[in-house]
């Protein structure tokens, strides 16, 4: 499913704390300021740029430290990593759906790549709407998953919550990001991509599975009531050896992906 966003749809989802902090801003007055700039250069933007977003409800289950696609062609595998170095619970993002049978959201967002290349005439310009296309693409993601709780899943119809509780997370369910603590591997971009087709919203992916444009977010949506987010962190030799055989690629390539969490 594909879904187009124009941007007065997503100025009430986006989360200003993130922008005010890309600016290194921390005064009230300030951050006042340059948000009322943002609104209006987003009323500028509002007729020439949209945001988009892909999204697909799949019957899965979890298998081991794998999340298990039910595909009429066959099965299709997104390897998941572990916490090792942690004390109690190592979690992994497969332990929060049904060993038999479930349902896993995937999804992608972006914004149209002229927010990120019609103003290099203007470097403050160009700042400002790399930022905001950041926030829209992030606030695409926000009002998506609204909409998938609350009618295309429907597993939460009567939620009822405000901006603030959904930035707060307060929500039922998660919506882990590629590239996010719990999900560090930007490869498996690579994954979705074959389940989705990112090119029809416009995103491409780099080597290393980045998307570009750089406003882009991409990831899954669980709906377990106790799915919760938690970093990965450090693996060892063990883990990333046996990541490798699942995700059927060298050693040494996911090695370079996963760099940070060795």
């Amino acid at each position: 499913m594909k879904i187009d966003y124009d941007i007065p749809q997503l100025v009430p989802f986006i989360n200003w704390p993130y922008f005010f902090f890309a600016w290194q801003l921390k005064e009230p007055a300030e951050q006042q300021r340059m948000r009322q700039e943002a609104e209006e250069t987003l009323s500028r933007l509002a007729p020439h740029y949209q945001a988009h977003a892909l999204f697909l409800l799949l019957d899965a289950h979890g298998q081991a430290d794998n999340i298990v696609i039910d595909r009429a062609e066959g099965p299709f595998q997104l390897p998941m990593l572990r916490q090792q170095r942690v004390e109690g619970t190592c979690l992994c993002l497969a332990d929060f759906l049904h060993p038999r049978s479930d349902k896993i959201g995937v999804f992608a967002t972006t914004v149209d790549v002229g927010l990120e290349t019609d103003f290099d005439h203007d470097p403050y310009q160009k700042m400002m709407a790399q930022l905001l296309a950041d926030r829209l693409a992030e606030a695409a993601a926000e009002c998506l998953h609204l909409e998938v709780r609350r009618h295309y899943w429907g597993y939460a119809p009567d939620e009822q919550l405000s901006m603030a509780d959904l930035h707060q997370e307060r929500f039922e369910g998660i919506r882990p990001a590629v590239g996010y603590p719990s999900l560090p591997d930007t490869s498996l971009n690579f994954l979705l991509d074959e389940l989705l087709g990112f090119r029809q919203i416009g995103i491409r992916l780099t080597e290393s599975g980045a998307m570009r444009p750089h406003a882009s977010v991409s990831g899954l949506m669980l709906a377990h009531p106790q799915a919760r987010y938690f970093a990965v962190g450090k693996i060892g030799n063990d883990q990333l050896n046996d990541y490798a055989c699942r995700r059927g690629l060298p050693v040494a390539l996911i090695r370079k992906f996963l760099t940070a969490n060795l």
